[in-house]
């Protein structure tokens, strides 16, 4: 499918532009920074995404705004006392040393534990703390998008999990391949779902239009909440968005 993308300039804000085979045309604002984005059919001009995007000016600075106070976690250290998530909870992180391998365990609703031996880095706290995130998000995501791809009537031929930088998740119709951002492991459970939602639907809809919302709004009618939630939680010292 023929795309085309650029970057516009309307009154002081830069709006990416993406031209494709749709019907309508799409706005939206996106975190974590409030980005613009438009998607157009292949014969609209700029003048009209410019006259389009002058009339939700209000709209977009307002959203833009909310993005803007969005809180933010500081950057970790991961040291004893620090505030960490896991399905929307807040978790204090309690330091442990001991020989063997080293591991991550709710010791209650309140205490996230690491453990490991003495005198390691934080880069290394870092990695076994990823490593259990990675676990728990695959173990979580595993059912859900076994149960998904039997509502929706689709298949996978792979998923995977990674860090990601501006998207909570991807979808490759082509390829029938999907990824999850690490970071909703610490997100609330009913954004995981979502997200698997929304990137499924995707196989059978490669764009946000009118049918990809239908179907949304079919089988998961709570799905616009849903991603409310998702972009208000704390975003992590690294940039995100979807």
């Amino acid at each position: 499918m023929t795309t085309e993308s650029h970057e516009l300039l309307v009154s002081g804000i830069w709006v990416s532009v993406v031209r494709k085979g749709i019907k309508n045309l799409h706005l939206g604002v996106y975190p974590p920074d409030g980005r613009v984005r438009v998607a157009v059919p292949l014969a609209v001009s700029d003048e009209a995404v410019r006259i389009a995007v002058i009339g939700k000016l209000r709209w977009i600075r307002r959203q833009q705004a909310a993005f803007a106070g969005q809180a933010r976690q500081s950057k970790r250290e991961l040291l004893a006392g620090e505030s960490h998530y896991y399905l929307g909870r807040r978790y204090r992180l309690a330091v442990s040393t001991a020989e063997g391998k080293s591991e991550v365990t709710l010791r209650n609703r309140n205490t996230l534990e690491l453990r490991g031996s003495p005198g390691m880095t934080t880069e290394q706290r870092e990695r076994v703390l990823a490593h259990w995130y990675r676990e728990r998000l695959r173990a979580l995501a595993a059912p859900l998008i076994e149960r998904w791809q039997g509502i929706l009537g689709v298949s996978v031929e792979a998923w995977g999990i990674k860090k990601m930088k501006t998207k909570w998740g991807s979808c490759n119709p082509t390829a029938r391949r999907i990824w999850l951002n690490l970071e909703l492991v610490k997100k609330p459970p009913e954004c995981l779902e979502y997200l698997i939602v929304h990137e499924l639907v995707h196989l059978l809809v490669r764009h946000h239009d009118d049918h990809f919302h239908a179907l949304m709004d079919k089988h998961l009618p709570r799905w616009q909440a849903s991603r409310k939630t998702l972009n208000a939680a704390p975003l992590a010292h690294e940039v995100w968005g979807y």
